[in-house]
């Protein structure tokens, strides 16, 4: 059975980078009937939080994304001791007592002799003796896996196949100093025992899966399938991660962005597929094939979410917005018919307010110099409220025959002069809406 996950740290919002991982991970278990693991990587504990825990939770629960199972790290630590032990008797694991200043140095020495910064693996030559001195001395260790210096291979679900020396990577430090577990061996042994099938992550994460397959081989388990989707960069090309922190899901739900904007361009966003809106995520996983993304970095800008958001607020019924409705004040007699007028002319929801407060209020009129006695003239003509969508072809029949004008000349003043906007809605179905007789 498919089995797949995805595993945020909760130690920050999630942000337009992190989603797609989750949506890659969740449609590929949804389309084989499999199982989505929401894994919380919370194993660094000063700088997790609980209210991350739950802004990552209500992020997916936005966006539809549901999983079948969470698991915290945090609550599996005699499982990875457990890993580090069985890597220790196997001769896989060794202790290492470097300061960050030395191992600096010593890549710094092996780029000036033109080698690779690899570790030189000089730990593996020390005494019992000389361990002991240095735990003496520096009161703690960091631990290494010792890597085959073989080629590892796999066939990458994006990229293709890969192939990657393990002579030219350092053996990975999977325990720190203070003894905090590392997020290599941790996901190594989460993703074999919760039976992980397929992993969906960056391009960044390319040298660590090298590293973890040796791992879970080393401990028995089967390496799932791999895929590394392309890296998000910023509308000109620029690094992404220095705006992520404006890129927060929540910081673009609160500012008016459908999720169901969000939800159809990440899921086209860096394939051959165009863009196209998906009225919710079932939509969006029938259509997603991971086998048409490709690996060059994508460029994503935010901006995009807004004519998406507009689109799909154009679509809905006025029964999807009810509750947006009633909070702007909205008439319940009038919803239907206010919602038909406004909803291609919005960008988001809280536009709704402001639509209604011109309608209940009137507008400030516009009027051009050379408009101001016809629309004088024009405004004579219009009786009281309330008003018809015949209303709109009467008052300008009349105010043509008044004034001898025609078209736009006659047209768009009235528009400006009774809702203050060059462009809105149909004016037959403005007027009805409108609670007050427009003046100057």
């Amino acid at each position: 059975m498919t089995t797949t996950r995805f595993a945020p740290s909760p130690t920050g919002w999630l942000h337009i980078g992190n989603l797609r991982a989750a949506l890659f991970n969740y449609a590929i278990a949804r389309q084989n009937g499999g199982t989505f693991i929401l894994r919380i990587d919370d194993t660094d504990q000063e700088r997790s939080e609980d209210a991350y825990i739950q802004g990552i939770k209500d992020d997916l629960t936005w966006l539809g994304i549901t999983w079948d199972r969470v698991e915290h790290q945090s609550a599996r630590m005699p499982q990875y001791l457990d890993a580090k032990q069985r890597l220790i008797d196997m001769g896989r694991l060794y202790e290492c007592f470097e300061t960050p200043v030395e191992l600096d140095l010593k890549r710094k020495k092996q780029l000036n002799m033109g080698k690779p910064p690899v570790y030189d693996r000089a730990a593996l030559n020390l005494s019992d003796a000389e361990k002991d001195a240095l735990r003496a001395e520096r009161g703690g260790s960091h631990w290494r896996f010792k890597l085959d210096h073989t080629r590892i291979e796999w066939a990458d679900g994006i990229i293709g196949d890969i192939s990657i020396d393990a002579a030219s990577v350092s053996d990975p430090v999977l325990f720190k100093n203070d003894g905090q577990i590392l997020y290599t061996l941790a996901s190594v042994v989460d993703d074999t025992e919760f039976g992980i099938t397929d992993v969906v992550r960056g391009s960044d994460h390319v040298t660590n899966t090298a590293t973890q397959i040796q791992i879970i081989e080393a401990l028995g388990g089967t390496v799932p399938r791999f895929a590394h989707h392309s890296l998000l960069t910023g509308p000109q090309g620029e690094a992404l991660s220095k705006r992520l922190g404006t890129l927060a899901l929540r910081d673009l739900r609160e500012n008016g962005i459908a999720a169901e904007a969000v939800l159809s361009l990440m899921a086209r966003l860096g394939s051959s597929d165009p863009v196209e809106l998906r009225a919710s995520i079932d939509e969006v996983v029938a259509g997603f094939d991971i086998g048409k993304f490709g690996s060059a970095p994508t460029k994503f800008d935010a901006e995009d979410l807004w004519p998406l958001t507009a689109r799909h607020l154009g679509t809905l019924d006025h029964t999807a917005v009810t509750e947006t409705l009633t909070a702007a004040g909205v008439p319940t007699d009038l919803a239907a018919a206010f919602w038909h007028a406004v909803r291609d002319n919005i960008s988001k929801l809280d536009d709704v307010a402001e639509w209604w407060a011109l309608f209940r209020d009137g507008a400030t009129p516009v009027v051009a110099d050379e408009d101001a006695d016809f629309i004088a003239q024009a405004f004579d003509l219009l009786g009281a409220p309330p008003y018809a969508a015949e209303t709109w072809g009467q008052w300008t029949a009349a105010a043509k025959e008044a004034s001898g004008r025609k078209g736009k000349s006659l047209f768009m003043p009235l528009r400006l002069a009774v809702t203050g906007r060059a462009r809105g809605p149909e004016m037959a179905d403005v007027m009805p809406l409108l609670q007050k007789k427009p003046t100057l």
